[in-house]
């Protein structure tokens, strides 16, 4: 008697630029993956979890049509391709930042282009046409755009008057001697499932479990854990100053006049908490990272 077919669940990781990232990210959610540097598809831990590498660009198009049940991609291609597909939440994570990819309009430092009026009867190169021309319509300016197949921030002014690029830092831009005049949209990846296998129960449940693993991963890397021993009698004016997600948690120990004090707390104000605590009378104060924080 055949033994039936575990369900598994296909997710489309993006390949390029947000693959170390997305890798590290599904690591801290809790999914160990493994790739070599020639393979689409690749492994994990999880025999449910089916991963396919394949370019931003490309997933959320594979999604509608169903070939992936998930996958992560950017905001941006999902308009650009104007996929009908579920999100099921934004995950924001980037390159090398916190902060969100843009897509911007750039000139040489001596164009006299200031806005996008200015682009009237111009010339752009961009990888996200259809996005840029729909924006260039918004605003009542006819110009051509044509597709860029890479290194778009070389082509100007030689080859293009103006060119609409992805940017998180903007260092690149200004390493090719290029100024931003504006934004045409901030984007964040984001989770997103086929619509038919959104309907199906066993998927839906996998898929929410990957949204609620991956968003709490992200939420860990901006906290961090502190424990502290603290007097008794101290205790309430140690609470006054001690920011936590709820009431931080208190517990005795041996010595029946102190207790053990543990709290979550913003990573960024730690360097000025902890002289704060100690000098509320906390001793043994110890920080740890987090893997992953549920709200």
């Amino acid at each position: 008697m055949s033994q039936p077919t575990k369900p598994t669940l296909r997710f489309g990781v993006p390949k390029g630029s947000l693959q170390e990232s997305t890798f590290a990210l599904l690591a801290k959610a809790g999914w160990k993956i493994t790739s070599s540097s020639r393979s689409y598809v690749p492994r994990t831990d999880d025999p449910e979890l089916e991963l396919r590498l394949i370019r931003a660009q490309e997933i959320s198009r594979y999604v509608e049509h169903g070939y992936l049940d998930a996958g992560l991609t950017g905001a941006d291609w999902i308009a650009e391709n104007a996929s009908d597909v579920q999100v099921i939440c934004e995950v924001a994570y980037s390159k090398q930042t916190t902060n969100p990819a843009r897509w911007v309009l750039a000139v040489p430092n001596d164009s006299p282009i200031r806005s996008v009026k200015d682009l009237q009867g111009k010339r752009i190169a961009t990888e996200l046409v259809g996005l840029t021309r729909r924006w260039l319509e918004k605003n009542g300016v006819r110009a051509e755009v044509e597709f860029s197949w890479g290194a778009t921030e070389v082509k100007a002014p030689e080859l293009v008057d103006a060119i609409v690029d992805i940017t998180e830092t903007g260092s690149s831009l200004r390493a090719n001697n290029l100024r931003i005049v504006d934004t045409l949209v901030a984007s964040f990846p984001q989770l997103i499932a086929n619509r038919q296998s959104w309907q199906e129960p066993w998927k839906r449940q996998k898929m929410e479990t990957l949204a609620l693993m991956l968003t709490g991963a992200l939420a860990a890397e901006e906290k961090v854990g502190l424990k502290m021993n603290i007097a008794r009698a101290r205790l309430d004016a140690l609470l006054q100053q001690l920011p936590a997600l709820r009431n931080p948690t208190i517990a005795p120990l041996a010595q029946n006049d102190w207790v053990a004090v543990e709290t979550i707390i913003d990573e960024r104000v730690v360097r000025e908490i902890i002289p704060q605590l100690k000098a509320a009378g906390a001793e043994g104060i110890i920080e740890y990272p987090l893997n992953k924080v549920i709200y």
